[in-house]
């Protein structure tokens, strides 16, 4: 909350405006502050400080070492600043550091490699960072197989792109399926054979599987 003004007549002939004391400082009665006018020399900033404490990731050097000699990326040195990579990217740009290509970031975090030369290599079940304890349902385990890829591709293929009940194709009001003639549940060992599969409108689809039968 701003104090009442002062009228000391000396203050007034020095700045010709009311001044008053705000926020540790001398502002005139328009908000802003009177040069040469200071709540204390002791809390005011000196030349070149800055009123954010010093961190090493602002520094030229700094960058350079980590960044480019190091090849640490913008994330992990704005982690152990507790900041964004946003703004380690300001100063990469400030200071003219050029960023790394797609091309040299791939080299660095390994993406794109195959075989043993990638981290991921081997780390399948168990050991993938993923693994929920194999608890993953029978049909999201299934419907994401490279197996079922291949069948709903041929029955596509086969089907021509039509419901094999009423001849729509695949439209707003008519979104296509894959039926199994013999049940997903009962017949595992058919659950990727084409010859089971048909395409089928969603429309048609409830007709086979009403809500109280649903699997």
């Amino acid at each position: 909350m701003i104090a009442p003004y002062y009228e000391d007549s000396s203050v007034l002939e020095l700045d010709k405006t009311q001044i008053c004391w705000y926020n540790g400082g001398m502002r005139n009665n328009k908000g802003r502050f009177v040069q040469g006018y200071h709540y204390s020399p002791a809390t005011e900033f000196k030349v070149g400080e800055h009123w954010r404490p010093h961190q090493a990731f602002r520094d030229k050097e700094y960058l350079i070492h980590e960044y480019v000699e190091n090849r640490r990326s913008a994330t992990e040195i704005a982690a152990e600043f507790g900041v964004t990579h946003g703004a380690v990217l300001f100063w990469l740009h400030k200071h003219q550091i050029p960023r790394r290509s797609t091309t040299e970031t791939r080299s660095v975090k390994h993406w794109g490699v195959s075989g043993p030369d990638n981290p991921m290599f081997g780390r399948t079940g168990a050991v993938h960072p993923n693994w929920k304890g194999g608890i993953t349902p029978d049909r999201q385990r299934v419907y994401s197989s490279l197996a079922w890829s291949h069948a709903i591709r041929l029955v596509w293929e086969r089907d021509g792109g039509r419901c094999t009940e009423c001849g729509k194709t695949d439209g707003r009001s008519h979104y296509m399926h894959i039926h199994h003639d013999k049940s997903f549940k009962d017949y595992p060992e058919l659950r990727c054979e084409v010859g089971n599969l048909r395409l089928v409108c969603s429309k048609c689809h409830v007709q086979f599987h009403p809500r109280a039968k649903r699997r």
